[in-house]
């Protein structure tokens, strides 16, 4: 097996994930994930496929990570790691479906329309 290119989205945020066999390093943007990303949540959302196909330190992952806030990012790089893992072993695919690992998540920040506040909040009505 080589190397296995798959995308990821969150929101705004776009993951593109490589995974290959070794030593179960995860290098998001040139960096370690512990150090890009701070909190022990988030680094567990990353952890998460691994965890749940008991794969843990078998594939080394590099990732390329742009937009949106860090849960998204982490949440994209999530859905392209349970990618990668199916596209590599199809039977991980029973194991990471009922968590919902696999469905992309389509919720979006709705645009702000003109002539209001926000996207639904309107400016003070006064009627005299």
């Amino acid at each position: 097996m080589s190397i296995v290119h798959k995308i990821g989205r969150r929101k705004t945020s776009v993951a593109r994930v490589y995974v290959r066999p070794g030593s179960g390093n995860i290098t998001i943007n040139k960096k370690d994930s512990k150090e890009y990303f701070g909190t022990d949540v988030l680094v567990y959302k990353i952890n998460q496929p691994f965890l749940l196909t008991e794969t843990v330190g078998q594939y080394d992952v590099t990732v390329n990570v742009f937009g949106g806030g860090i849960t998204g990012q982490a949440e994209a790089i999530r859905m392209g790691l349970s990618r990668a893992l199916c596209d590599i072993n199809e039977e991980f695919r029973g194991l990471l479906k009922p968590h919902g690992l696999l469905t992309r998540d389509a919720r979006m920040v709705e645009r702000k329309k003109p002539g209001q506040k926000k996207a639904r909040k309107r400016f003070q009505f006064s009627k005299r």
